[in-house]
């Protein structure tokens, strides 16, 4: 699509908004799981179910509008996305009980994977050619910038005013990046070819199944360490209240410096840049372990492991290069990898916790997710390899 500097800028603003809105509550319901869990007057571990609830609905929700969506107009189909995250957010600020906040949690997740994989395509299709991975890194900027200002600021808030106001910030932000894109994302006719059979082809695809695998696995070593980390730091005290915050701005900073860095190296090579993002990661989980108690070190090493949250930016790529015409599908399925591991992650550190092996087993389960995926993005390589590609 051909527009102007300034209108792709707009364009491109408007769906960062969305990401930016999307990043701050997802990452914040994990900092803020301390406080709902004592509001709600239940443990933290059955407050996490929360979190495993709406990785749930990503998973869930992504491929299936992926393909209800697939002969939508791109615009109307991203306004409807975020305008239903903004209500669902709405909802989970007023829920009254632990029932009702999962199951919004839950109807919050469905739309979040469609959203970011079309807003990812919109922003690819807006950049010249050669540099479509620095439209889409410039889509998840909203989400890493997320991650330094919102996500903190959302801690305080929670800490200091209670943790429904995070909910409702996130919805009235939601809001206006659904006003914002109406106004300026201009309208792409529908692909005449697209159809929900044409989407679901890309399930055949042994190369789309490998590249999901790496996301789903890997990255779940992050979410091994930080869903943890505010009960991390209050259990050990590693610090005054004030400190945490500070430590989830740490990962944003790591995550925007990661981000960039990820566009680039995607452009270079879409392997190389996954052997590099999943080795730091594997590296940064383990000294992880020997920063918990001492919040100073602890936020260095989540700038550190931030630096390695770009991961999706190659797999996004690769998925782009392997799912043929499935493009709508293979974008939303990213992101439900991605949220498979941010229910992976949390999971199986919390068995390590519920054994008894303490904090420092989360950076150890996040380290070994980190290598599994390393293990799967070679198996994806090899198979690059082939002149005859193998079936699913």
């Amino acid at each position: 699509m051909s527009l102007s500097p300034r209108k792709a800028r707009a364009v491109i603003l408007s769906l960062a908004l969305g990401t930016f809105g999307i990043g701050v509550i997802e990452f914040a319901s994990m900092g803020l799981l301390p406080f709902y869990a004592a509001d709600f007057g239940i443990s933290e571990a059955r407050a996490g179910h929360a979190i495993s609830s709406y990785a749930l609905g990503v998973v869930i929700g992504a491929p299936l509008l992926a393909v209800a969506g697939a002969k939508l107009p791109r615009k109307g189909f991203l306004i409807g996305l975020m305008g239903f995250y903004a209500l669902a957010n709405i909802v989970a600020g007023f829920a009254p009980n632990m029932t009702t906040f999962t199951i919004a949690r839950f109807f919050s997740g469905l739309p979040h994977g469609a959203y970011f994989g079309m807003a990812m395509l919109f922003a690819a299709d807006l950049m010249p050619k050669g540099k479509r991975a620095q439209g889409i890194a410039l889509v998840i900027s909203g989400l890493t910038v997320a991650n330094i200002i919102g996500v903190p600021l959302a801690g305080a808030i929670g800490q200091y005013f209670g943790w429904r106001w995070g909910f409702a910030i996130v919805a009235v932000i939601c809001g206006l990046s659904t006003l914002l894109i109406a106004r300026h994302a201009p309208v792409v006719p529908r692909d005449p070819d697209a159809s929900p059979m044409q989407e679901l082809r890309a399930l055949a695809n042994r190369s789309v199944w490998l590249t999901l695998a790496v996301g789903s696995v890997g990255f779940g070593g992050v979410f091994a360490v930080y869903s943890y980390l505010s009960a991390t730091m209050i259990d050990t005290q590693a610090g005054p209240s004030w400190t945490i915050p500070i430590a989830l701005s740490a990962f944003g900073i790591g995550g925007t410096l990661g981000n960039m860095i990820a566009g680039r190296l995607s452009d270079w090579s879409r392997f190389g840049a996954g052997v590099i993002l999943l080795s730091g990661m594997a590296v940064m989980t383990l000294l992880y372990t020997i920063t918990i108690g001492h919040w100073e070190w602890m936020s260095v090493a989540m700038i550190a492991m931030g630096t390695t949250a770009g991961l999706i930016i190659p797999m996004q790529m690769r998925l782009m290069e392997v799912a043929g015409r499935a493009q709508t599908l293979a974008a939303a399925l990213n992101h439900a990898a991605f949220n498979l591991g941010n229910a992976l992650g949390p999971f199986f550190a919390g068995l390590a916790l519920s054994a008894g092996y303490g904090w420092q087993s989360t950076g150890i389960v996040g380290t070994a997710m980190a290598l599994v995926g390393l293990a799967f993005l070679g198996i994806a390589y090899l198979d690059s390899r082939r002149p005859e590609p193998l079936p699913a």
